[in-house]
Order: structure tokens, then C-alpha cells, then sequence
């Protein structure tokens, strides 16, 4: 079976064209001059995930050519396997594109991201943790004080994001100002007090970090 590592282009979009034109919607915190706090739309797993894969498929491995329509026999007879443990089970939903059937057998077994750091751990003797983009919002303010620590030219990239995010206005315009921190913080504001917040889980009588 081929292991193909598709590259998203999110991150050189999103630096390329914020500011300047509609970008991808990416969930950022909010908060407006009256102190009201809300959270942006989550679009970029659909355009810069599924939909890469999607047309991967459908140009390279099923041979459509541009403007060819879906073919009855491939509506729906393709199965999309998701990483999802059972912590994010909320978000297992339906395909929107008629090619495909979306699995979850993480889910499905039950297995929660200490389930499957345990098993890669004791099978193959890796260390895993979550995967998600480095300026994904959802990830907790430790992770950004673990890259600073850590992996100093990640961090830099991030902030970078967080700068043009202060620098810039989204198109079309918002009333409210945008933060990758939940706590619509500047990254470099951070103190070490809000970064007290690592989503750890026991392994072997261990602490261990999960990635968030």
C-alpha cells in the first residue's frame, strides 16, 4: 500500500493573502472593543485537509479529467479514514463530498489519545503526541511556551502569524481583533502563569504531555 504525504499550502496562503483578500476562515479567538469574546469558524479542515485529499484522489487515482462529472458507481464508494480519538467524537460527522464514506475507527474502538500513545509506545517504542498545525487556536497556551523553548524558528513562524493577525484587518472587515491564544493574548505576552495549562494523561505511573 503507498503512503502519500499530501503538502497543504494553509500557512503560505494565509500569510500571502490576509489582509488582502478573503482568506480561509481559521478558528481565531475574538474579542471586541466591549470586551465580548467569541471564536471565529473552523473551515480550514474541509479546504486544506479534506479537500486535498479529496481531489488527490479524484485526479491522480481515479483518472477524472477537468469538468468530468462524478461517475454513479464512485458516489459515495470511498472511504475517508479520520485520526479523531474518542475525545473529539463531537466531531465526527458526514462527508460533504459525494465521493466519500468517513470512518472514525478510533472512535469506533473507543481509544482515547492515552490509548493510543500507550499502544505506539509499548508497540513500537515512539512518543507521540496530537497532531495539528502549529498556530492551530485550540492548542493551549503551553504549547506556545514549548516551541519558545524548544523549537525557537517554529515559534518565530507562529508569531509571525499572530503579528500579521494584530498588523492586519481580515477581508471583509471585522469589529473584532484576533488572537491564536484563547487567551486573546499576543504570543510574546504570555506569561508562564498562562501557560500552566498542559493537557497531560498518565502512562506507566508518568505525566505525559498530549500535544495541546
Amino acid at each position: 500500500m503507498p503512503l502519500v504525504i499530501l503538502d497543504s499550502p494553509l500557512y503560505t496562503d494565509f500569510m500571502e493573502n490576509f489582509g488582502e483578500r478573503r482568506t480561509i476562515s481559521i478558528p481565531w479567538w475574538t474579542i471586541k472593543e466591549d470586551g465580548h469574546k467569541s471564536k471565529m469558524p473552523r473551515n480550514c479542515t474541509i479546504d486544506y485537509k479534506v479537500e486535498l485529499i479529496s481531489k488527490y484522489v479524484r485526479w491522480e487515482l481515479l483518472g477524472y479529467k477537468k469538468g468530468q462529472r462524478l461517475r454513479d458507481e464512485d458516489k459515495k464508494a470511498h472511504e475517508m479514514h479520520m485520526g479523531f480519538s474518542a475525545e473529539e467524537a463531537r466531531r465526527c460527522k458526514e462527508n460533504p463530498n459525494p465521493m466519500f464514506v468517513n470512518k472514525f475507527p478510533l472512535v469506533e474502538m473507543g481509544l482515547t489519545r492515552a490509548d493510543n500513545y500507550a499502544y505506539i509506545k509499548d508497540v513500537w517504542g515512539l512518543e507521540t503526541r496530537a497532531s495539528a498545525c502549529a498556530f492551530c487556536p485550540f492548542h493551549k497556551n503551553y504549547f506556545f511556551k514549548y516551541l519558545r523553548e524548544n523549537e525557537p524558528e517554529q515559534f518565530a513562524q507562529v508569531v509571525g502569524v499572530d503579528e500579521l493577525l494584530r498588523d492586519k484587518k481580515p477581508k471583509p472587515p471585522m469589529d473584532s481583533d484576533l488572537f491564536i491564544s484563547r487567551s486573546r493574548k499576543r504570543l510574546m505576552d504570555l506569561t508562564d502563569e498562562d501557560c500552566n495549562d498542559a493537557e497531560c494523561f498518565e502512562y506507566c505511573g508518568m505525566r505525559v504531555w498530549n500535544g495541546f
